[in-house]
């Protein structure tokens, strides 16, 4: 090295190492094609001089940045964080770093940030759900930027998606609440608008409730945001209007979890007095007592799933598959049998 202050090169490297310059990018690159005698000599001298892989020059080579953008609609609580995680760990696997933004659940604001991950070189992009202007999808293809939708699925979209079918796995809990002799059902969804995982939530309670005869229009349903104070707010207004409700079903865990909470706060007893339920079976779900009936949505293997098939559409050997993954009830203590419906 010329100089104490110089920035180290992958030719020093070589050098320190006793080994061709090849070999040092076979070390960085493909690590599993050298051995692990020679790896272990470069990597030390790796260590030793405090080199860095010169990033530039492999997006000029490969022609990707290796950098996949993901937009989620909030950070706010852990109804994304698992299967966040999921994906970045095989992206990462797969040599790949995540760059993640919210949305806040504002479309103009999603894209504002999927045209900034595009100008910052995102070789791919995860969005989440179907709700978005065609625009949007017209100019990725313009840019040739393959995009992936996660947390949803329907046989009817036609850009490719991993995720789960939100009204099918509602409907299925919502059968539950009903076969346990619930009647008077009231609701607390997160607002619809803009929010397609949410108004398929809706639907499947819907489609339940009018299956077993219920008029759909009898249903009390309140619209928040996934707060766990909301739901406990969106709770007390829903008694006040429906005070013969023996069950409420929340669109998501944080407002199912702030509607017990405020319900025991109130002196209603879970479930004796009033079920509640919710959907995501994150942590929360588990950890609250008494624990929360949910849907388990399959988080770590639609991250990986997605992660796999976005670099694949990346790399250009998938044109963009579907995939549909399996949800699943969790019946848990808050969920009993209905009683006469009087609180209090």
């Amino acid at each position: 090295m010329n100089s104490e202050h110089s920035t180290p090169t992958l030719e020093d490297v070589a050098k320190l190492a006793g080994v061709s310059t090849a070999t040092v990018s076979r070390c960085l690159n493909s690590p599993d094609r050298v051995v692990e005698r020679t790896r272990r000599r470069v990597m030390n001298a790796v260590d030793t001089l405090g080199y860095t892989p010169n990033f530039g020059a492999r997006v000029m080579a490969a022609k990707r940045t290796f950098t996949i953008g993901a937009i989620i609609p909030t950070m706010e609580n852990a109804i994304f964080a698992r299967g966040l995680q999921a994906f970045q760990e095989e992206l990462h696997a797969r040599g790949y770093t995540l760059l993640v933004s919210s949305s806040a659940y504002k479309p103009e604001v999603e894209e504002e940030q999927i045209k900034a991950l595009v100008a910052r070189g995102a070789d791919g992009l995860l969005l989440i759900g179907y709700d978005r202007d065609p625009s949007v999808y017209e100019y990725l293809k313009r840019q040739n930027v393959p995009a992936l939708t996660a947390w949803a699925y329907s046989p009817d979209y036609e850009y490719p998606a991993i995720g789960f079918d939100n009204r099918a796995a509602m409907k299925l809990l919502t059968q539950e609440v009903l076969a346990r002799g619930h009647r008077e059902v009231g609701v607390i969804s997160a607002i619809t608008k803009g929010n397609d995982r949410a108004r398929e939530r809706l639907h499947g309670i819907k489609e339940a409730v009018a299956e077993a005869g219920i008029d759909p229009l009898s249903l009390e349903v309140i619209e928040t945001s996934y707060e766990i104070e909301n739901g406990g707010d969106a709770l007390e207004a829903l008694l006040q209007r429906k005070p013969e409700m023996t069950a409420v079903m929340c669109s998501n865990d944080v407002l199912g979890v702030g509607a017990l909470m405020r319900a025991k706060r109130i002196g209603i007893e879970v479930p004796r007095d009033l079920s509640i339920t919710g959907f995501d079976d994150i942590e929360l779900a588990r950890i609250i007592s008494p624990e929360l009936t949910t849907v388990h949505v399959p988080h770590r293997e639609m991250g990986q799933h997605a992660a796999i098939e976005l670099t694949a559409m990346v790399e250009k050997t998938s044109a963009g598959k579907s995939e549909k993954l399996d949800s699943h009830l969790q019946i848990r203590e808050s969920l009993g049998w209905a009683r006469d419906g009087r609180h209090g």
